[in-house]
């Protein structure tokens, strides 16, 4: 491993720490302002740009189609979501956000979500810096067409 490689690893690493250690807090106010466990309040999120396949909407969960099923049951349930038959491949369904799963997501979205105190006592300048780089990193990101989890 070369030690640029190394180096990059190592912040990596850092980063997810950070947010992994400091999400916990802002994952249960989001469970408790939707009355949701988190992972449903996830997968409302993945519909909000439209009706995903229940396939689809396990991809972009990260996680398999049983799993993907049992959330949406759930959902569906609750009157979050509706199935319907997709135009194009019998076989398939079509999972769509309801009036309610709207609101649960407006509930999520009402939730701050500020920064964790390590980042936030950054200097301006720092702050500035590390912005031009995340802004970089995501525009690549996007323009190869890959997707964070």
């Amino acid at each position: 491993m070369t030690k640029e490689r190394s180096e990059i690893d190592r912040v990596w690493r850092a980063i997810v720490a950070l947010v992994m250690d400091t999400r916990g807090d802002w994952r249960r106010k989001v469970a408790e302002a939707t009355g949701l466990p988190f992972t449903r309040t996830r997968a409302l999120r993945r519909l909000a740009a439209g009706p995903l396949t229940l396939r689809a909407l396990a991809e972009s969960l990260g996680t398999d189609a049983p799993a993907a099923t049992v959330a949406v049951n759930d959902l569906e349930q609750r009157g979050m979501v509706t199935r319907s038959e997709h135009p194009d491949d019998r076989r398939a369904k079509l999972v769509s956000l309801t009036t309610p799963g709207r609101a649960a997501l407006r509930a999520e979205r009402s939730v701050p979500d500020h920064a964790p105190e390590p980042l936030a006592a950054l200097s301006t300048e720092d702050v500035r810096t590390l912005a031009r780089i995340f802004d970089g990193a995501t525009a690549g990101a996007r323009s190869r067409g890959k997707k964070g989890r």
